[in-house]
C-alpha cells in the first residue's frame, strides 16, 4: 500500500505531466473542426478550460513536494513550452493562459516532508475530479472517433491521432484510480506496460510528424520515417520481452537509446518550427508536446535500467 507521502507526490507529479497533456489535446481538437461542427470545437474548449483549472490547482499543491527529477526532466515544461504557447495563441486566436507555464517554472522539488492529511484529502478529491473530467473527454474522443470513422464528420485530425489521444487519456484514468486505491507499482510488469505503451506513443508521433511535413522536407520525412520503424519494432520486441521470449533489459537499453535520439529531433523540430524553419502545417505546440512526452518515457526507462 502506497504511502502518505508518496501517494500525495505521485499524484502531483502525474498531474503536471498529464493534465497539461490533456488540455492540449483538447486544444488540438479544438482546432481541427470545421464550422460546421462549432458546437465541437466549444466543446473541446470546454474541455480545455477545465483542464487549466485543475492543473493549476495541481500546481499551487505542488512547490516542495514533487521530486526535482520530474521538475528537471522537460516533461512538465521544455525550454520551449511557453513560446509555442504563444506562437500557437497567436495561430489560432485561442486563449492559452502562459501563466501556468511560468508557475511550473517556479516549482521548487523536494524540499518539504510530507505528511499531511489535510494535503492528502485535498489530493484525493482532486485526483477524483481529474479523473471524473478525463472519463468525460474519453467518451468525447470515443464520439469523435466514431463520427470521423463512419464519415459523419470532417477533422484535419488524423483518425489514428484521435484514437492515440484517447488511448493516452485511458492510461491516465487508470493511473488515477490505482493511485487511488493506494496500489504499489510492480516495478517489474509496470516496464513492460509502459515499454509497450511508449514506444507505440513515440512511432506514431513519428508517423504524425512525417504526415504533417511539407512534402519538400525531405530529410526530416526519412528521418522521422525512420524513428516510426525503429519504434514499430520496439513496440514489438517489447511485447516479446513480456512473453519472456527475449531479455526485457535489452528492449529497455535500446528504448533508451532511441528515445534519447528522438528527444533530441523533437528538440530540433520544434526550435526549427518556432524559428520559421520548417516548413509544415505542425502547431508549434504539438511539437512541444510530443517533446515532453519522450522525456517523460525517457525518465521512466531510466527508473527501468536502473532496476534491471
Amino acid at each position: 500500500m502506497l504511502s502518505r507521502g508518496d501517494f500525495i507526490r505521485q499524484s502531483l507529479e502525474l498531474h503536471l505531466f498529464f493534465a497539461r497533456i490533456m488540455k492540449e489535446h483538447s486544444f488540438f481538437l479544438q482546432i481541427g473542426f470545421t464550422p460546421k461542427d462549432s458546437d465541437y470545437m466549444t466543446h473541446a474548449d470546454n474541455f480545455r478550460m477545465e483542464f487549466d483549472r485543475l492543473l493549476a490547482e495541481a500546481i499551487s499543491l505542488s512547490n516542495g513536494i514533487v521530486s526535482s527529477e520530474v521538475l528537471c526532466s522537460g516533461e512538465v515544461i521544455t525550454p520551449f513550452t511557453s513560446k509555442a504557447e504563444a506562437a500557437s495563441a497567436y495561430f489560432t486566436g485561442v486563449n492559452i493562459p502562459v501563466n501556468l507555464t511560468e508557475a511550473e517554472g517556479n516549482l521548487v522539488g523536494g524540499t518539504f516532508k510530507i505528511d499531511s492529511a489535510v494535503l492528502e484529502q485535498r489530493v484525493f478529491s482532486l485526483n477524483h475530479r481529474i479523473m471524473s473530467l478525463v472519463n468525460s473527454l474519453i467518451k468525447f474522443k470515443t464520439l469523435l472517433l466514431s463520427n470521423v470513422l463512419s464519415c459523419k464528420m470532417f477533422t484535419v485530425n488524423y483518425p489514428l491521432l484521435i484514437d492515440h489521444i484517447l488511448r493516452e487519456a485511458k492510461f491516465y484514468s487508470n493511473i488515477i484510480l490505482s493511485l487511488q486505491n493506494r496500489e504499489e507499482v510492480d516495478l517489474q510488469k509496470e516496464t513492460y506496460t509502459q515499454e509497450i505503451f511508449w514506444n507505440r506513443i513515440m512511432a506514431e508521433h513519428s508517423k504524425f510528424i512525417r504526415g504533417l511535413l511539407d512534402p519538400t522536407e525531405n530529410e526530416l520525412i526519412k528521418t522521422a520515417d525512420n524513428f516510426g520503424n525503429e519504434f514499430d519494432q520496439l513496440t514489438k520486441e517489447a511485447k516479446e520481452a513480456m512473453q519472456q521470449t527475449i531479455p526485457s533489459s535489452q528492449v529497455t537499453e535500446d528504448s533508451l537509446n532511441a528515445t534519447i535520439e528522438i528527444s533530441k529531433f523533437k528538440a530540433q523540430g520544434t526550435q526549427g518550427l518556432l524559428e520559421c524553419k520548417i516548413k509544415s502545417i505542425i502547431i508549434p505546440l504539438l511539437a512541444d508536446h510530443t517533446l515532453r512526452e519522450a522525456n517523460h518515457y525517457l525518465r521512466l526507462l531510466k527508473i527501468f535500467s536502473k532496476s534491471e
